[in-house]
């Protein structure tokens, strides 16, 4: 079992139900899984743009990603319905757990210029979305043998019923949100 998978269990869960005055332990939030996304708007003019991707995700979540197709037909970015457009990873589970401990723990910390991340990229059912721009924070890539720098899509899927009790589980773990946001 995962360390934070543990940590969940045996403190994290205890305290939301109590921090959050839940009246059944299946009403406390948990993550259900972690959506990783590379958008490959390349891989219109090179094929080996794609297969490049597919390597990269599959590194770094250890999991093979999916790639995914064109549902209509773009003519301004030259795009036809069915081509192969992006890559994508679905993890569940044990990988999950592996997955968000390292991006907490090791990979945002070693993003250049961190300053933590927005508490309002939660879109309104718990689950939080964010961008990395460099791949190469992540340790399973040698940025010495990159052609070209990708940027990845994650979103972290919480079984929480609204933004708050998303945050509060995130918390728990550590997530590096900025303390105080500019409301403009």
């Amino acid at each position: 079992m995962n360390r934070l998978q543990e940590e969940y269990n045996k403190t994290v869960s205890k305290e939301l139900m109590k921090e959050q005055s839940y009246s059944n332990v299946m009403q406390v939030p948990t993550l259900k899984k972690i959506v990783v996304n590379v958008g490959a708007g390349e891989a219109v003019d090179n094929k080996a743009a794609l297969d490049e991707i597919v390597e990269i995700l599959t590194r770094i979540t250890g999991q093979k990603p999916v790639v995914n197709k064109a549902k209509q037909a773009v003519s301004a970015f030259k795009i036809r319905q069915g081509m192969e457009i992006g890559v994508s990873v679905t993890l569940r589970g044990e990988r999950m757990w592996q997955f968000f401990d390292k991006l907490v723990n090791i990979v945002l910390p070693r993003t250049k210029d961190f300053r933590g991340l927005s508490p309002r990229s939660f879109d309104g059912a718990g689950n939080y979305s964010l961008g990395i721009e460099d791949h190469t924070v992540f340790i399973e890539i040698d940025p010495n043998n990159v052609s070209k720098i990708r940027s990845l899509e994650v979103t972290i899927v919480t079984s929480a019923m609204n933004d708050k009790n998303g945050k509060a589980l995130l918390d728990k773990f550590g997530f590096p949100f900025t303390k105080n946001v500019n409301r403009s």
